[in-house]
């Protein structure tokens, strides 16, 4: 990696240490979008262009990121929790978060014993301002009874 992008992701990584104060989601999903925009950048750019590559790879690496790791609040999850507990396999449930107007769809779609415990496989439909993003993640019933993400 040359100095640049060194100097680059040193600036960036100073950024999470900074928001470490009280970081949200989304603050964790911006700097590490920017971080590996940057980071991207510092490869495809070259001579000049270089370091307009950098600067472009962290503006778009943290919108990304904060749009993803942010999206998400404490009704939602909550949400996700109950449709773990208790959706059937293969049963759709839905909602839209009247704070951040997004959508949800959780459907479990394979439901299993394993060494930890009860785990379900799970797809999430998140559709932000039209766009639809697709996740398929895993959780485990844990002691207490919450549904942890495995995966």
């Amino acid at each position: 990696m040359n100095k640049l992008a060194t100097r680059s992701l040193c600036i960036l990584f100073l950024g999470i240490l900074i928001s470490a104060c009280n970081p949200t989601r989304q603050d964790f999903g911006t700097v590490a979008g920017a971080a590996g925009g940057a980071y991207a950048g510092s490869e495809i750019g070259n001579g000049g262009g270089q370091l307009a590559a950098i600067a472009i790879g962290a503006l778009a690496g943290s919108y990304l990121g904060g749009a993803i790791w942010g999206y998400m609040n404490d009704l939602d999850q909550h949400n996700t929790q109950q449709a773990l507990e208790s959706s059937p396999t293969g049963s759709t449930t839905n909602w839209t978060n009247p704070e951040t107007g997004m959508s949800y769809n959780i459907t479990p779609t394979h439901t299993y014993n394993s060494d930890i415990g009860l785990c379900r496989e799970y797809t999430t439909e998140t559709i932000i301002s039209g766009q639809v993003k697709v996740d398929h993640d895993t959780a485990c019933r844990q002691a207490d009874g919450s549904w942890q993400t495995i995966n």
